[in-house]
């Protein structure tokens, strides 16, 4: 059922391209690579009016209570899951962009084990949520860009951090916007329809999620980068939700629940340029909580075992450093003396007493033979993110 109330509807404009290589290539063909094309016009939605039907306002309602609860139980539970829900929701995000990697191969990336493009990028990811969430007080156009220069600033400098300045387009050819599925507004426009977008945001007459799902719509329709524009736009629905205070503790992993739906979520973001309804994008959103966070409680529940069974196989005094590297394993189930040392805040000779015991006590594995630049994993965690990630790719029903 569509909503009463009409929803203010991207437009378009007719453009000239001219391309910069017109010289270059075959001569056949070129006629097609040049001329008028049509461009989209954002919409503004600053004081626009979001009515949605009863059974909508009803979803985003339950949805807004489920995310709530795990908000409370996380502090109810004797371990800290923050950042491990935080590293599962970068990772499920970028395999959105089809960036996928192994959580062992991610874990190596953060420790300093670069090399691993995907990995490398969806660290890079993991560290523009942390910015998300931190800014997240203060939400307006400076602190999109903040999360997207995090993101870009090792794999894209020259425009981390930077509205574009040029056309982009989806679908179609690399050479000119002729037969793209969408191109994106032009680069001038961008500025404003990120303020008013902005605005948007900064409202407080809106339920906080049916609001989150419209402002990342109407940032990935204005495509205000050349690249990295769905994980950043991710990234601002975790800021908005902890804004408006729906969640305090944790990140809810909804990247994860939009996994196995992918294209009805792209469809929704096609739908919301396209037509004058912002429902689609609502229920999408909401839609993903109930199964994202199902896959994380049994997550939790599956790491909270494995320390459960730690407790009984670890045979230092109470009060050992062994027992804290326990604890921080549930987060950074990959390490290295040197991060021991620097989380336990003791040296590296006694970081690596602790370790020993833990490998001893068949809580931690190394990670190959070598003598020198030793790592060690915590398999039980690795496998329990495996599984997760597995599960992010089937419907649960």
């Amino acid at each position: 059922m569509a909503s009463e109330a009409e929803w203010p509807t991207f437009g378009s404009e007719v453009l000239v391209w001219e391309p910069s290589d017109a010289e270059y290539g075959p001569r056949a063909g070129r006629s097609r690579r040049r001329g008028s094309f049509e461009a989209a016009v954002p919409a503004r939605i600053a004081r626009a009016e979001l009515r949605l039907d009863g059974s909508t306002m009803a979803l985003v309602a339950e949805a807004s209570a489920e995310i709530a609860r795990l908000d409370g139980e996380s502090l109810g539970s004797p371990m800290s899951y923050a950042s491990l829900l935080l590293r599962t929701e970068a990772a499920s995000s970028s395999q959105i962009e089809n960036l996928t990697s192994s959580p062992r191969a991610i874990a190596l990336a953060e420790l300093g084990r670069r090399g691993r493009a995907n990995a490398d990028e969806i660290i890079a990811n993991v560290a523009a949520m942390k910015r998300a969430l931190d800014g997240s007080e203060r939400l307006d156009a400076d602190a999109v860009l903040a999360m997207h220069q995090v993101l870009m600033r090792d794999h894209m400098p020259g425009a981390a951090g930077r509205w574009r300045d040029s056309a982009v387009w989806i679908g179609g050819s690399a050479q000119s916007p002729h037969g793209a599925d969408y191109v994106a507004p032009r680069a001038g426009l961008v500025p404003q329809a990120m303020d008013d977008l902005a605005e948007f945001m900064a409202r407080d007459d809106l339920p906080a999620l049916a609001q989150t799902a419209v402002s990342h719509a109407q940032l990935e329709n204005i495509h205000p980068f050349p690249d990295g524009n769905g994980r950043t736009g991710r990234a601002l629905m975790h800021a908005q939700l902890r804004h408006a205070g729906l969640t305090r503790h944790v990140v809810v992993p909804i990247s994860a629940g939009l996994l196995a739906e992918t294209e009805r979520y792209f469809a929704a973001l096609t739908a919301y340029r396209s037509g004058d309804d912002p429902q689609p994008i609502v229920v999408q959103v909401c839609e993903a909580v109930f199964p994202a966070l199902r896959n994380a409680r049994t997550l939790i529940a599956e790491v909270s075992e494995a320390r459960d069974r730690w407790a009984g196989a670890i045979r230092a005094r109470r009060g050992a450093s062994a027992w804290r590297l326990a604890d921080l394993l549930v987060e950074r189930p990959v390490l290295d003396a040197r991060l021991a040392a620097e989380r336990l805040g003791v040296t590296t000779a006694n970081a690596q007493v602790a370790i020993d015991r833990l490998v001893e006590d068949g809580v931690l594995d190394q990670i190959g033979r070598g003598a020198r630049d030793r790592v060690w994993q915590a398999v039980e965690v690795i496998e329990a993110m495996e599984r997760f990630a597995e599960r992010s790719h089937h419907r649960i029903v």
